[in-house]
């Protein structure tokens, strides 16, 4: 009995000590997170519910998880992810006992790495990303001994790699990517047995070679290291990175071969990116050993050689990127038939060979460019039956014989270029590829009718016909079509062209077809325009009026201008002087006179009118006039322009030149057909593909990130907006009034930008107390137009309820189901998943705060990572009707 009664005794004594250890463990932790807590500035109150007036039990607070452990509940998951918090990261968390993870990931922390966190005894994830963290990392990292992911991943950490980092021999993941790291890296990886993942990307002044050990990483499934100034040879000890997954070793400035062996023994590799180097030697054999190889790009380097067959054995195969290299020999005819196939570029190279009908067996093909190679044959009829196909480029090249009836029969097809071959026969008609936005034929040798149909395809808006042997006339639905370019030029067209034709394009375009008539073109049709009963005196009459009127005119145009050069000579003032980057012939005298209403695109923006003018070559310029507020030496005004003309890059558009007086600058810019992008978004149908939208942001974020970064001296565009990218025929888009405060002085630019900037939605809200140019403002600028080709709405629209979008998009992203209203709803659902992406990157960079707006290298690997994961083309569903244009 007593031992009985004593055994019950000491069970009601456990119960109760357990019952005080909960209560104590209850108190103790949630104490720990609220003196954590107290540390940090929480402007969004996310963390509210940390309260100990609180209902809530902590481990149900924003952000915690908790573990059951042998005696209570505690705290083993601390996920702050994107929610604004910034102060200070306290040591106090380190009081929890069994924290294993701490997220405080996309936050505004302004510090040096906390070191502190160190005593964090258990903690095997520290996510640090997209923070404000500078300073270097310290030689005591490596007090993180139990840490299996790191990652401190944009940020502003500098200086260079410590050696210590190898101590950490428990890491997994180690991310550095998109940092300011410098010098050279350590051989300190081969320590790091257990590493699965190594990013050390985007970090531009880590000029250095890839160390030899990280070859020794066995566990190894991603190595990411591009756009980081890499150089030297790809190490031979990379063929023993027998478990890797994905190799990306783009954007740097490598040199060599791939190694021996390499892809051969990479047998889980499923994506290879070292595109953008100087490699060279032969295609890399065994390419396709494990059979799971997915994405392929070897583009714009120096290799040579021929391209394989056996890359038919690649089964997975979804992106092969050979483009820009000296690749020669029959293209691979396997390479057309794969299951997989979503994209093929190979465009610069000197491939020869035929596109086989095999092609229709490549059911999921997107996007073909094989510009400037040796390519001969016909067009396949099995390309009508590729269904997913929306480009297809392969100008310069010797095909050659008549088009199958069939050969746009794609619903997808947007993008369409034969140009530069040999192609005969007439032109079939187009009824099914709908979403056809440019479409060029110049300078083959068809014959016959412009088809009918091409007015009844409602998007399209280029159209080159140029130099080929077509007859009759031109179709007048044509002019219900929103061309931005139609070119006829040199044909054997006849007829009465339609008005709105004329009027809207450079007489040029039709020039070379003497039996085309109407108002500006030398046949005015004048005889048809005349009823029949009006007597002939009548008529001749009216003409020597009209003739007179003309002399007159031209007589006082010409004794104006030799006045105006006359007052010039006489006065310093009037002086006019030219300076062309490019061989033009054209002189002052053709600038003023060319320069009038017929000419005038309209407004450049701020800075000045632009107008289209036509040099003695048939070449067209732009030019725009700019009133030249600051008194410069004609040296230094050179000097300036000079740095602008220098820029070479694909996204920014080329200055040929300038023409300047005391009083005025005429800057001459090559001249783009398709417009500006601005103009397109305006637009009634702006229809265009998730895919060439996509592609549109990606130019416009690389022309932004070469000037910040690449070019020497670094430049801000500092009035980037939409109606300042201009794209061409096949939606190329290139920046243009960039760096004009150079040429004008930074007070007349900013007064000039000042009378914009209170009702402008591409200028940042930090303009309005800073007046100090900067990168962040540019950022924003571009998150502005990236949220105009998310939505397809009009950023600066006259009506009310389109003011500010980017009020609009935050407001509409913060209520239930708000993001899909966001969306252009003429986008297929099945691209909603790469439109969030792009969304994503537009609110960030579009944050109020400057400092939380990514860099444009960074933007750029964004988009394109969003490019590589996707159907980049229409993302459209294969049973839909085509009714959705592109």
């Amino acid at each position: 009995m007593a031992a009985t009664t004593f055994c019950i005794y000491l069970f009601f004594l456990s119960v109760t000590f357990s019952i005080f250890n909960l209560s104590s463990s209850v108190s103790s932790e949630g104490d720990i997170l609220l003196s954590f807590k107290s540390s940090i500035e929480d402007s969004k109150k996310a963390l509210s519910s940390w309260s100990n007036t609180s209902s809530n039990h902590y481990c149900n607070w924003t952000g915690i998880t908790c573990s059951t452990t042998p005696s209570s509940l505690s705290v083993t998951s601390i996920n702050l992810q994107s929610l604004n918090l910034s102060g200070d990261i306290s040591s106090s968390i380190c009081d929890l006992p069994n924290l294993s993870y701490l997220n405080l990931a996309d936050n505004i922390f302004n510090q040096p790495i906390p070191l502190h966190l160190s005593a964090c005894s258990y903690l095997q994830t520290l996510n640090l990303s997209t923070n404000l963290i500078w300073g270097t990392i310290p030689s005591q990292i490596s007090q993180f001994a139990s840490l299996e992911v790191l990652d401190l991943s944009k940020n502003h950490i500098e200086g260079s790699i410590p050696e210590t980092l190898g101590s950490l021999k428990n890491l997994q993941v180690l991310n550095m990517g998109s940092n300011l790291l410098s010098g050279s890296v350590p051989s300190v990886f081969g320590n790091l047995t257990s590493l699965e993942v190594l990013d050390l990307s985007q970090n531009p002044y880590l000029v250095s070679e890839i160390p030899e050990d990280i070859g020794e990483l066995g566990n190894l499934k991603q190595l990411m290291l591009q756009s980081s100034s890499f150089q030297g040879e790809i190490p031979d000890s990379l063929v023993g990175l027998s478990s890797l997954i994905h190799l990306d070793l783009s954007q740097n400035n490598l040199t060599g071969g791939i190694p021996k062996g390499m892809p051969s023994s990479l047998k889980n590799l499923v994506s290879l990116d070292v595109s953008q180097n100087k490699l060279l030697g032969p295609f890399p054999s065994g390419i396709c050993k494990g059979q799971g190889l997915i994405n392929l790009s070897l583009h714009t380097n120096s290799f040579t050689g021929s391209v394989p067959n056996s890359i038919g054995e690649c089964k997975s195969l979804e992106r092969f990127q050979v483009q820009n290299n000296g690749f020669s020999g029959d293209f691979p005819l396997a390479l057309w038939s794969l299951p997989k196939i979503k994209l093929i570029r190979a465009e610069n190279n000197r491939f020869s060979g035929q596109i086989p009908e095999t092609i229709s067996g490549a059911v999921q093909l997107e996007q073909v460019q094989l510009d400037n190679n040796s390519f001969t044959g016909k067009i396949p009829q099995g390309l009508g039956f590729v269904k997913s196909l929306y480009r297809f480029s392969a100008s310069l090249n010797h095909f050659y014989g008549e088009l199958p009836p069939n050969f746009c029969d794609s619903p997808a097809m947007s993008i369409l270029n034969l140009s530069h071959n040999s192609l005969s026969g007439q032109i079939p008609e187009l009824k099914k590829c709908r979403k056809l936005v440019s479409l060029s034929f110049a300078d083959n040798s068809l014959t016959g009718k412009m088809p009918p149909s091409l007015a009844e395809l409602p998007v399209l808006t280029y159209l080159d016909l140029s130099d080929n042997n077509l007859t009759d006339s031109i179709p007048q639905g044509l002019q219900n079509l929103k061309l931005a370019l139609f070119n006829v030029s040199f044909n054997q067209l006849s007829g009465r062209v339609p008005y709105s034709l004329i009027s809207g394009l450079p007489a040029s375009f039709l020039e070379g077809n003497p039996g085309l008539c109407g108002p500006g073109l030398p046949n005015s049709c004048s005889d048809d325009d005349m009823p029949r009963h009006h007597n002939s005196g009548l008529t001749t009459l009216a003409c020597a009026l009209i003739s007179l009127s003309f002399v007159v005119g031209t007589a006082l145009l010409v004794g104006g201008f030799v006045l105006h050069r006359r007052s010039c000579k006489g006065d310093e003032v009037g002086v006019w002087r030219s300076v062309f980057f490019y061989p033009l012939r054209i002189t002052e005298q053709n600038l003023l006179i060319g320069m009038n209403e017929k000419s005038s695109m309209g407004s450049g923006g701020v800075f000045g009118n632009v107008y289209a003018l036509s040099l003695p070559s048939g070449e067209l310029v732009a030019v725009k006039k700019l009133v030249n507020f600051r008194n410069l030496s004609s040296k230094s005004l050179k000097a300036e322009v000079k740095t602008l003309a220098k820029i070479r890059h694909k996204n920014v558009v080329k200055i040929l030149g300038f023409c300047h007086s005391d009083e005025s600058v005429f800057m001459i810019y090559e001249y783009l057909h398709g417009g500006s992008l601005g103009d397109l978004i305006s637009s009634q149908n702006f229809q265009l593909l998730w895919g060439v939208r996509l592609r549109i942001a990606i130019g416009v974020a690389q022309g932004l990130a070469y000037l910040h970064k690449d070019y020497v001296p670094h430049l801000l565009h500092r009035n980037v907006k939409s109606m300042n990218i201009l794209l061409d025929a096949n939606f190329e888009p290139k920046l243009t009034d960039f760096a004009l405060d150079r040429v004008v002085g930074e007070a007349a630019f900013q007064s000039t930008l000042n009378s914009e900037a209170a009702s402008s939605c591409y200028v940042a809200p930090e303009y309005g107390y800073s007046k100090k140019a900067t990168e962040q403002m540019d950022v924003y600028s571009f998150g502005v137009i990236l949220l105009e080709v998310v939505s397809g709405r009009q950023a600066e629209a006259e009506s009310s309820d389109s003011l500010d979008i980017v009020k609009w998009v935050r407001r509409k992203v913060n209520i239930t189901n708000g993001i899909h209203q966001v969306l252009d709803p003429k986008i297929s659902h099945t691209c909603h998943q790469q439109m969030i992406g792009a969304l994503d990157i537009a609110l960030r960079c579009t944050s109020v705060v400057p400092e939380k707006r990514p860099c444009m290298v960074e933007v750029v690997r964004g988009l394109q990572s969003l490019e590589s994961r996707t159907c980049i083309a229409n993302c459209h569903d294969p049973n839909e009707e085509p009714s959705i244009p592109v």
